[in-house]
């Protein structure tokens, strides 16, 4: 009995080891395969969403759920750590941190600050300052406002040195400015006649107004505390997003250690058709839209308008079928517009294509043009002339007279 309550309580512990090392990348939403890219996405992610000042009325949880998130990426971001956590769990980071290797976890505003500068807050007291928003314009094409898309750009952003940590300093080591005594201004005074003087306050030139100077700057950034580099941005383009809509990205505009990173704002732009854009040769790629409906222009030669007689396949951005036609003797007079109900764009909503909600659509417009043949055969010519002219003496209609219009004045010789 001794020996299977000793079995069932080493089976627990085994069990509560093996949820202990699901723990930090459960908090992370990443599986353990993940790339120290995805580690970084997910935690920024996450820390947006439940940062304390974002969280009204339930900052306590969201400060506790922050510092979760802060640790989970400290220790899976530290390829050592890592390998010590999925190995020996909680504990083995525990005993490895208390070795003498650094003590406990930071701060997580300090590490918040790292991705999105200022001081780990998000700007909304005078205290901490926000950068500009970057307006970023993409072009999509039709097909992929109508299908939906994911796909990914490049803008050249600035961030905080990660060599560095934003110091500026090779060493870590930043000093008070002894010029200004980290004031970051100097009071000059400047003499403009014999007893007047003019005092005035100007930024520090020594240290730039920071306060603060570097004795062994950072071979990364030159002190800078910030590098720009090509940013890759993965962009959610939504099943009938509207024409000029925009997609923001908080807190991934310019990253500075002096204020928090402002927002990417990407306005979604239609892209001219073209056949690169069009592998599957779809007619829908010409489609003009306008709000949520589309429109379609149709040629129809003489015989198709007059007589009917005719069926065309039209195919739609998403590859399915619109069929238009006329039976015989169905005259289409030139400029008709045909509406055609629920084959314009789908309806944009927040719930997406899901369960609780499916798209509503447009309309599609299609105007019809007749070309009439502009050259013909002599033989042609005279077969249509014997037969206009006996059904028009038959059934013809003078235009003319018919309008109500005056005879035109009988022109007189003079002579």
């Amino acid at each position: 009995m001794l020996l299977h309550s000793f079995a069932l309580l080493s089976l627990l512990a085994l069990v509560q080891l093996a949820i202990c090392a699901e723990d930090y990348y459960k908090i992370l939403g990443v599986d353990k395969q993940a790339t120290n890219k995805q580690l970084k996405a997910a935690y920024k992610k996450l820390a947006v969403k439940f940062h304390p000042d974002k969280r009204n009325g339930d900052e306590e949880s969201a400060h506790q759920k922050l510092v979760e998130l802060s640790e989970a990426y400290e220790v899976l971001s530290d390829a050592e750590l890592r390998q010590i956590y999925d190995r020996h769990g909680h504990d083995g980071v525990k005993q490895h941190k208390n070795g003498g290797q650094g003590g406990g976890f930071h701060d997580p505003f300090d590490l918040f600050s790292r991705f999105f500068g200022g001081h780990g807050h998000y700007g909304h007291s005078s205290q901490e300052p926000r950068g500009h928003n970057v307006d970023v314009k993409i072009k999509i094409s039709l097909r992929d406002f109508y299908n939906g898309a994911t796909t990914e750009f490049q803008w050249n952003r600035q961030h905080i040195c990660e060599t560095c940590e934003g110091t500026g300093s090779a060493d870590g080591q930043v000093d008070t400015c002894s010029v200004c005594g980290g004031h970051g201004v100097r009071i000059v005074k400047q003499q403009l006649a014999p007893g007047m003087f003019q005092q005035m306050q100007m930024r520090c030139d020594a240290c730039g107004g920071r306060g603060k100077s570097i004795k062994h700057k950072c071979p990364v950034c030159n002190g800078q505390r910030v590098e720009r580099k090509p940013t890759t941005v993965t962009l959610q383009v939504e099943r009938g997003a509207a024409r000029d809509s925009k997609v923001v990205y908080e807190n991934e505009a310019d990253e500075s250690p002096d204020w928090v990173a402002g927002d990417l704002v990407v306005t979604l732009a239609e892209k001219e058709p073209a056949p690169e854009d069009n592998p599957d040769k779809v007619d829908g790629a010409y489609f003009r839209r306008k709000g949520d409906d589309l429109y379609w222009t149709e040629v129809l030669s003489l015989r198709e308008a007059w007589m009917g007689g005719w069926t065309r396949n039209i195919t739609h951005l998403d590859s399915h079928v619109v069929r238009l036609g006329r039976t015989r003797g169905q005259v289409v007079q030139s400029g008709h517009v045909e509406t055609i109900p629920g084959e314009g764009m789908p309806k944009w909503h927040e719930d997406g294509e899901s369960p609780g909600h499916q798209h509503e659509f447009g309309n599609l417009y299609v105007t019809y043009e007749v070309i009439l043949p502009d050259q013909m055969e002599k033989k042609m010519e005279n077969d249509f002339w014997d037969l206009w002219e006996k059904w028009r003496a038959k059934q013809g209609v003078d235009l003319h007279k018919d309008s109500g219009r005056p005879e035109p004045a009988m022109a007189r010789d003079e002579l």
